[in-house]
């Protein structure tokens, strides 16, 4: 836990408990969370934790049919399985450690591959922290993995702190007066004074609550697609050894392609504006991509989905006794879902344990942290379209590889761009973070200078070198 936390939580128990008002959860209050991927997870551990704190004895019922513990889609939440080095130093300060067994690779670096050249761009933190996960406990034609999924991870830890688990798939949520109700096939669960939504943006609950006029409108989506190689972990470390492989190529509709080696598999996404056959058959038919594969050869793939993810914040995320967390209410655009399933799911609790399950208390306490990731994904979307312009103009492309070689070749000079693009891809800054450092001189005067450098014939920039 944070030093701030710890402040605050003293400051709330020398207060005294919650529980005077009607809209405030009591001893013997009910919390329904739908769904136990990151978000749910991680907002049961953390209310129980809080309320615990504060002397406030709730039940936290969730509700999940999956097993995270089986093989396939059957136990999968469908994600590259990335977390950032800035969540895991996040989640260790609150007793959410990340065990080795739940870790499947140390991302050591990134690799950038163009058309014009690639570059290896360490970590700049000199330790292993991106840590490549599986979701569930691996791909369907893999073989038991002797380990825990970090779902399957989180999950223990709620349960830990008291969290019940139904293994039920709810079908609607109603409300009756000051209590919710939760719908399962065959099966009605009464008197919740809280129901949160942390059921994912691929749910089909978020539709059916859109229902309800004037309620809720869902996040807007847009459709990826993520698959599982089988490589076997030789191949794996001869051709991509601890390397998280990013594609920067000039392909319609493409924001985003990464190679995550896992194991003996290697997860493949693809990110950007409704990803179909036709964009898919153009990235793998790319010289840049089939190099990454023994033989130039792609691999039938052993798992792979379509999943949809969050590209705008539902409006609103919240209503009386009701919350949307994670993908479900808000999240970052195309990286650190993770990141903002701990965001959300820390502001929903500390509001319904502090403050109150009612809308205008998570207008003022909730909203803010939803709104904050709103901004800053539209800070994002200007990103992502310099960075089409970049993917278009092969003289930027040479320019922005050749000031990242040099700064990786210089051990003690600043990494103005390595910075950029590492956040940039692992999500571990804010894009507002990552737009104002593109701003500085240095970084100017550098690029243009790469820029210019980058695109003179090879015997004109020698001349310059040597002079």
């Amino acid at each position: 836990m944070s030093k701030v936390d710890r402040q605050w939580l003293a400051q709330a128990k020398e207060q005294g408990k919650p529980g005077n008002g009607a809209s405030e959860l009591q001893n013997g209050s009910r919390i329904a969370v739908i769904g136990a991927g990151p978000s749910g997870s991680m907002f049961s551990y953390f209310l129980l934790s809080m309320a615990d704190s504060v002397g406030l004895d709730v039940d936290v019922d969730m509700f999940e049919p999956r097993s995270f513990c089986q093989r396939g889609p059957a136990g999968c939440n469908h994600c590259g399985g990335i977390v950032s080095e800035s969540l895991v130093q996040r989640l260790a300060t609150e007793g959410i450690r990340l065990p080795n067994d739940v870790v499947q690779r140390g991302i050591q670096s990134y690799t950038l591959h163009m058309d014009v050249g690639d570059v290896e761009i360490e970590t700049p933190l000199h330790e292993k922290r991106i840590a490549a996960i599986y979701r569930g406990n691996g791909p369907k034609e893999s073989e038991p993995l002797d380990t825990h999924s970090f779902d399957g991870h989180l999950l223990q830890l709620a349960q830990e702190k008291g969290a019940t688990i139904v293994p039920q798939l709810v079908t609607g949520v109603q409300r009756h007066g000051d209590s919710m109700s939760v719908q399962c096939a065959g099966d009605t669960r009464d008197d919740y004074d809280l129901v949160v939504v942390a059921s994912g943006i691929n749910s089909r609950l978020l539709e059916m609550l859109e229902k309800d006029p004037g309620e809720f409108t869902r996040p807007a989506r847009t459709k990826t697609f993520i698959c599982e190689f089988r490589l076997g972990q030789e191949v794996i470390q001869e051709t991509l050894g601890p390397s998280m492989h990013v594609f920067l190529l000039d392909i319609p509709r493409l924001e985003f392609a990464a190679l995550i080696p896992k194991g003996d598999f290697v997860t493949l996404c693809l990110l950007g504006d409704d990803i179909d056959e036709e964009l898919m058959e153009r990235f793998f038919s790319s010289p840049e991509v089939r190099d990454r594969f023994p033989g130039g050869v792609i691999p039938p793939h052993a798992c792979h989905c379509y999943p949809r993810i969050n590209t705008r914040e539902a409006r609103p995320a919240y209503g009386d006794r009701l919350v949307m967390i994670g993908d479900s209410g808000a999240t970052r655009l195309f990286k650190d879902g993770i990141g903002a399933a701990y965001r959300t799911a820390k502001a929903a609790a500390k509001t319904a344990v502090f403050h109150g399950v009612d809308a205008n208390s998570f207008r003022k306490y909730y909203a803010p942290r939803c709104r904050a990731i709103s901004n800053d994904n539209k800070v994002g979307k200007f990103v992502f379209s310099v960075a089409t312009l970049v993917q278009k103009a092969r003289f930027a492309r040479r320019g922005v590889l050749r000031m990242t070689v040099r700064e990786q070749a210089d051990k003690q000079g600043p990494r103005r761009m390595s910075g950029v693009l590492w956040d940039l891809f692992s999500g571990s800054a804010s894009y507002t973070n990552v737009f104002l450092r593109t701003l500085h001189p240095a970084y100017i005067g550098k690029l243009a200078w790469n820029l210019l450098a980058g695109n003179l014939p090879r015997r004109q920039e020698e001349r310059h070198v040597q002079h």
